[in-house]
């Protein structure tokens, strides 16, 4: 047979963790056994696995896992999440699945407390096999009446189970009815003895050891068949051959070790041997019953182990049951490499015979072909030994040869454990758990990454490993000890990849070996590993040879030389050589590998590194050889090529009927290519290394083939590279917790970790995290079988087909593209650093840049692309570079200008949201365009895209260079809210707008209509300042009127209403300056007439109402007047209404603010808001009577009670700056203040109205009192008979006479000087004085006073008339 090689892959990589379906039993004393808790052997570990294939399930793998109590069902045919189910009692060896009439899987199993189970999968064509989340009743439960059981278990078929028991004996168990989804099954139970009346006998005169009879392996024919024939060994080699009437009907007694030839031939069954030496109690696989291919016969193949033997692991021997009866065929031996070695399993299939053998914890697979007698043994070929590919295993020595190259120890152990298949999932999180768990058990306190969660297993293995290592001090000089801390660290490190190693070798334990699908192949279970068997590549068979010494073919001698030179030269040396030849390969090459490679070797000191014996016997063996070019070329040839069938082009037809392949199947094919890459390293590496020693002779040498060894290494050194990256990392339990628990979606919890992609996504969606290959491998697509898949998948990177360094092909820039869409980014720079920048290389280096923000490089990297584009002579493009570039371009095919160049990369600045650079890009496109082509959506962009940059200049300019009017018009008014909206005031009236005012004025003026006056940006005041600043005065003045009317009308909420009042104060008063810079003559602005401006709830004064001949046009509407006045006269009862509510904020929520402006006066007053309120009087023409009288009064109790008043608020009146400066007491301050505010608001215009008030406002509060003389005086001088009515209304005589006298004596006094002026100077009241005569007359309790003022008034009365008698007379 072929050469073969095991490739695996880990379980738990591949199907996600589900709940399990928890069973119950039935009996009610069972007893609950405490889980098994080995640190060496995690719960996800298996203890019993097997294969069931069908072509209408496909392939699912069964598993007994967490100590066997959960039975786990894998398909390896679908995609659906695994089926486990959670046992109370410990499952019994070997559960098993069988198809019940093409619509059901039953699978039978028994536990160790005597409970049979059956579980029902329901199957239909076309649906998947199952759903965890189904709420069924899956399971049916039998409890055996023997009791506990701890023997074998063996499925016969849907309606048979045979379980072994202490003895020899079996237990049949025959279902004589199915159950249901309410009932159970029905079973009968029939047990069979081993011993006869002969055997016992025999048993009498021969004792045998203890548990002798007890059965160790039990088999059946495979299903389905009708042969109902049992077949069990014992532990004294007694093989026994069962039927379900006759119980035992045969025995032959193997020999304990191999007999010598011909005893197939000898018709006589052997005599016993010595049963003193038993096999193990333990269950083990040492029964095959099949049926040949030239035969209808059954056949038996027994297997007796000799662990002692020096020669072979034990051996096979074969029968073939007719009727009743065992009949020996053969007898052959294990082959010599299984000494030492348990057999795991064995499986005869197609005649073939595949075993499966136990070598120190590892796997190894032993095939060879059967022979069916004596003679056919010769012709069967013989064993051939499979085992898994040299893989680097951290061990000590290898992690001291990781830290000769640079680097800190965490990230090299860390990278190292991280490796694709170096350790499971489930090793990691369980080597973490286990040395977090100990660290914590060390004294507190903890270092605080022990008491922190972690979302991947990663960041915490990153964290918490080595965080109780602490640097220390010299006591004595205080110098820190470094080199201690290190040391310590690293101990730390090997301590956890210790704990990794041991867990991750209990997992690497075999345990089965089977075929399902056929297209799959031999595949091998483990505890938590699968693996297929597979036809071993030129590359690793060589490597293997050249590993293990193995002698070698003439063709490969420089081969042999190559790896010897690899041996000599030591790891340090090879080490330090692979850096530099790293080097080289990354450098642009400006020399010939000639001048490279002799400068290399005199920088490095190669030849001072090298023992001159090696270098002698290299350069005798290569003179030997001769044509070292030529082995070189063929090494070459080994090193990238791929099997014959690779080549082969699948036709279309075939790549669309191939089925979906599993990922189990595409972690295999990434594992084979990573361990054929791995094995052409090494090659390549020793081929360069090989040119150091021959550096003199280069120059002599072809420089093609030079140019190829380099171009080959760099392409298996970047595959080495991708093949050592995982694709992920798996979320910590607490993590999967929490996403399980979150709202199911399609988001991934994202995180880089180094140089990995961290995935917190183990919920909703699994996604598989074996290794980048293997996301590779699922992109490239797959091919059925290995290691024809590998080699395809290997072949369609086509990193080793290139044959220049200087170029990258099409192939090769497809690669780093996909790694960029895959998202791995790190890895995809890393990969572009050794390829040189092309064409294609350069844009996928620039989307990569794109996808990490790094967005002026990528800008920078594809500006620098426009030139390759386009007719020619502007583009330079060799027909190799064009096709590198196109094959990752939209379309796959070049743009045909540099327009559609620029186009593209601004679409890929957009989506990646970086406007600067794809306005960039755009305008390069606008640079370019066509003529005669439509770009009114690029200017429109390039516009938009400065606007929300903030560079509105250059937007202004962009949009003053667009060629198309609407566009300039549409744009003007976005840009002009962009800049209000960002507070870019200044800068827009910096702007000209030429040609462009009126619709910054319309869009603005819209805004200031329609947008709340209260919310930033204010466009009423952006508007305002637009019109001052081009001295429209009287719109400026509008806009904040209207500003003003826009506040007034928000003012329905009471609580907002002194904010509100406030802004529209401010409105008011700009308004007003506003319109007080235009020309006097027309101080005025019209306004619309509204619904709000036509019903307001107050009146206005003299608004007049402008009414054109047009207004009776269509269209047309009403426009209202507003002048200066009317400004003002709102400003100050808006003013007052603010001051009021200040004062008596219960105004607010009374409603009372509407009231109109003589009440607001008057509560004004009221509040001892003097000053305010004669203002807001004298602006609004509102009658002070009542503020005086009321101003009076409170003069009148200054006199009588200053204390009571001046403990009120005074601060509008008697407390201002100028009345406190007077001199006198707070009465006298008073009554001056009254004093000025008459004298500056009482006067002829009023008729001295309001002095009249302050007069009857002292007569009525007290008429004895008499008024200050300065009140006295006015209206003598101004009214005299309003004051004698006064004082005869309220009685005071005296004041009356008083008066009258003293008015009459002035009159007198003008009587000369206006004599000749005018007639009516010798007018009087004289009816008043009449009365005042009658009323002294008449007052009978007069005083002496008054009666003097009395005589007095009427001896003026008889010389005024003696006086009037004579001008009469004079005049006539």
């Amino acid at each position: 047979m072929e050469p073969s090689v095991l490739v695996a892959s880990h379980l738990a990589a591949l199907f996600p963790s589900s709940q399990p379906i928890p069973v119950y039993s039935s009996q009610k004393d069972i007893l609950h056994l405490p889980r098994r808790n080995d640190p060496g052997h995690p719960p996800e570990h298996a203890s019993f696995s097997s294969l069931f294939h069908t072509p209408l399930t496909g392939t699912i793998l069964l598993r007994v896992t967490n100590g066997g109590f959960v039975l786990e069902l894998l398909s390896l045919s679908s995609d659906i999440p695994p089926l486990r189910f959670d046992f109370p009692a410990p499952i019994l060896p070997a559960p098993s699945i069988m198809m019940w009439e093409s619509e059901e899987l039953h699978v039978l199993l028994a536990t160790r407390f005597g409970s049979l189970y059956r579980i029902v999968i329901p199957v239909r064509e076309g649906a998947p096999l199952w759903s965890p989340l189904q709420n069924r009743r899956w399971y049916r439960e039998h409890v055996i009446q023997a009791g506990c059981v701890e023997g074998l278990v063996q499925v016969q078929g849907t309606h048979c189970v045979l379980i072994s028991l202490p003895g020899g004996s079996l237990l049949r168990l025959e279902a004589d009815a199915l159950g249901s989804d309410t009932q159970d099954d029905v079973w009968r139970e029939t047990r069979s003895d081993a011993k006869s009346f002969l055997h016992s006998i025999t048993s009498l005169l021969h004792s045998a050891p203890p548990g002798a009879s007890d059965i160790i392996s039990i088999s059946t024919h495979p299903q389905p068949t009708d042969i109902g024939n049992v077949w069990t060994l014992s532990r004294d080699r007694h093989l026994r051959m069962w039927t379900a009437r006759g119980g035992c009907v045969a025995e032959y007694a193997l020999p304990s070790t191999a007999p010598g030839r011909g005893i197939a031939a000898r018709n006589a069954s052997p005599s016993p041997v010595n049963p003193s030496v038993l096999l193990p109690p333990e269950p083990q696989k040492l029964i095959c019953v099949f049926t040949p291919s030239h035969s209808d016969d059954p056949h038996v193949l027994a297997f007796i182990p000799t662990e002692g033997s020096l020669s072979a692991g034990g051996f096979f021997q074969l029968f073939v049951v007719s009727g009743d009866a065992l009949k020996p065929l053969t007898v052959f031996e294990a082959s010599e490499t299984s000494v030492h070695c348990h057999l795991q399993d064995f499986a005869v299939l197609d005649d073939t015979l595949y075993t499966l053998w136990d070598k120190q914890g590892q796997s190894m697979v032993e095939v060879r072909g059967l022979a069916w007698d004596a003679s056919e043994d010769q012709t069967t070929g013989g064993w051939s030994s499979a085992t898994y590919a040299q893989e680097a295993e951290l061990t000590p020595a290898y992690l001291d040869e990781l830290l000769l190259s640079p680097g800190s120890t965490a990230d090299k152990f860390f990278e190292a454990i991280m490796r694709p298949g170096m350790f499971s999932p489930v090793t990691l999180q369980t080597a973490i758990t286990q040395y977090t768990d100990s660290c914590r058990s060390l004294p507190a306190p903890h270092p605080p990454q022990l008491l922190v969660s972690y979302a991947t297993v990663g960041e915490q293995i990153a964290s918490v490993v080595g965080c109780t290592v602490q640097r220390t001090k010299d006591p004595k000089t205080g110098a820190p000890l470094d080199e201690n801390y290190w040391n310590a660290l690293k101990r730390d490190w090997e301590g956890f990849i210790a704990r990794c190693r041991e867990i991750e070798r209990n997992g690497r334990w075999p345990l089965a070996i089977g075929r399902g699908n056929p297209d799959d192949g031999v595949l091998i279970i483990e505890r938590e590993r699968i693996a297929s068997l597979a036809g071993e590549d030129l590359p690793l068979r060589l490597h293997r040879q050249l590993s293990s010494s193995a002698t070698m073919d003439a063709q490969f001698a420089l081969l042999e030389v190559l790896w010897t030179m690899r041996t000599k030269l030591g790891a340090r040396l090879m080490l330090s050589l692979e850096g530099r030849l790293n080097e080289v390969v990354h450098q642009e090459i400006a020399f010939s590998y000639a001048d490279i490679i002799q400068d290399q070797v005199r920088v490095s000191g190669f030849r001072e590194q090298v023992d001159e014996g090696l270098e002698s016997w290299i350069v005798g063996r290569l003179q030997s050889m001769g044509k070292v070019q030529e082995g070189a070329r063929f090494v070459l040839d080994i090193i990238g090529g791929f099997d014959k069938e690779v080549k082969r082009e699948e036709e279309d037809t075939e790549l669309l009927s191939r089925p979906i392949s599993p990922e189990w199947l595409k972690a295999l094919t990434a594992s084979y290519a990573s361990t054929s890459v791995h094995a052409r390293y090494d090659i390549a590496l020793a081929l360069v290394t090989l040119l150091l020693f021959l550096a003199d002779e280069l120059h002599e040498w072809d420089q093609g083939l030079l140019a190829e060894i380099f171009v080959v290494f760099r392409g298996v050194a970047m595959l080495r590279y991708v093949a050592r990256q995982p694709a992920g990392d798996n979320a910590t339990p607490s993590a999967q917790v929490a996403l399980s628990g979150a709202p199911g979606g399609d988001e991934d919890v994202v995180a880089k970790l180094r140089n990995m992609h961290v995935s917190a996504s183990r919920g909703a969606k699994f996604q598989p995290t074996y290794s980048l290959v293997h996301r590779l491998v699922n992109m490239y697509g797959l091919s059925t079988g290995l290691p024809v898949s590998a080699h395809r998948f290997l072949d369609a990177t086509g990193l080793l087909q290139s044959l220049s360094p200087a170029h990258a092909t099409r192939l090769e820039v497809l690669f780093c593209e996909r790694l960029r869409l895959l998202g791995y980014r790190e890895v995809a720079r890393e990969v572009l650093a050794w390829l040189p920048r092309t064409p294609g290389v350069t844009y996928v280096l620039g989307r990569l840049w794109l996808d990490e923000g790094r967005y002026d490089d990528a800008a920078s990297a594809m500006e620098t692309l426009a030139g390759s584009f386009g007719e020619c002579p502007h583009s330079a493009l060799s027909a190799d570079d064009q096709e590198a570039l196109a094959v990752v371009l939209p379309g796959q095919k070049l743009f045909p200008a540099q327009f559609d160049f620029y186009l593209h990369v601004a679409d890929l600045f957009k989506a990646a949201l970086s406007t600067y650079h794809e306005v960039f890009f755009t305008q390069l496109a606008l640079a370019v365009a066509p003529p005669g082509l439509d770009t009114v959506s690029l200017w429109q962009g390039v516009i938009k895209g400065l606007t929300d940059l903030g560079q509105y200049e250059d937007a202004y300019t962009a949009m003053v260079s667009a060629p198309y009017e609407r566009l300039k018009r549409e744009c003007t008014s976005q840009l002009v809210y962009r800049m209000c909206e960002e507070n870019a005031v200044d800068r827009l009236m910096a702007l000209n707008f030429a040609g462009l005012a009126d619709e910054v004025e319309d869009a603005l003026a819209f805004k200031a209509r329609n947008a709340d006056p209260r919310i930033r940006p204010f466009y009423s005041r952006i508007l305002y300042t637009w019109y001052v600043s081009r001295g429209d005065y009287r719109n400026a003045s509008l806009t904040m009127y209207q500003r003003a009317r826009k506040l007034a009308a928000l003012m329905g909420d009471p609580a907002a209403f002194l904010e509100l009042a406030e802004l529209q104060l401010e409105a008011y008063l700009v308004a007003m300056n506003s319109l007080a810079l235009v020309d006097p003559k027309n101080q005025w602005i019209t306004l619309p007439v509204t619904v709000e401006t036509g019903h307001e709830p107050r009146k206005r004064r003299r608004l007049s109402k402008h009414i054109p001949e047009s207004k009776y046009g269509l269209g047309r509407r009403d426009a209202e007047m507003v002048e200066l006045n009317d400004m003002q006269y709102e400003y100050a009862l808006l003013s007052a209404r603010l001051e009021l509510a200040r004062r008596e904020p219960t105004l607010l929520s009374a409603g009372e603010l509407t009231l109109p402006p003589p009440s607001i006066v008057l509560r004004l007053a009221q509040s001892n808001r003097f000053n305010t309120a004669m203002t807001t009087a004298r602006s609004l023409d509102v009658d002070m009577s009542d503020l005086f009288g009321y101003l009076t009064g409170r003069c009148l109790r200054l006199s009588r009670d200053p204390d009571a008043v001046m403990s009120e608020d005074t601060s509008d009146w008697l407390l201002t700056d100028k009345v406190s400066s007077w001199p006198g007491t707070p009465a006298e301050k008073g009554w001056r203040y009254l004093r000025q505010s008459l004298e500056r608001h009482d006067g002829p215009q009023t008729d001295y109205r309001y002095t009249k008030v302050a007069l009857e406002t002292i007569m009525a509060f007290d008429r004895t009192s008499p008024p200050p003389p300065w009140l006295i005086h006015t209206l003598e001088e101004h009214h005299p008979e309003y004051l004698i009515r006064t004082c005869l209304r309220f009685e005071v005589l005296e004041s009356a006479l008083d008066h009258t006298l003293s008015m009459m004596r002035r009159s007198d006094a003008r009587l000369t000087d206006e004599l000749s002026k005018t007639a009516s100077a010798t007018w009087l009241p004289y009816t008043l004085i009449d009365q005042v005569l009658v009323a002294a007359e008449s007052q009978p309790d007069l005083s002496p006073r008054g009666r003097g003022l009395l005589g007095d008034l009427r001896a003026e009365i008889a010389s005024r008339m003696k006086r009037v008698q004579k001008f009469s007379q004079a005049a006539a």
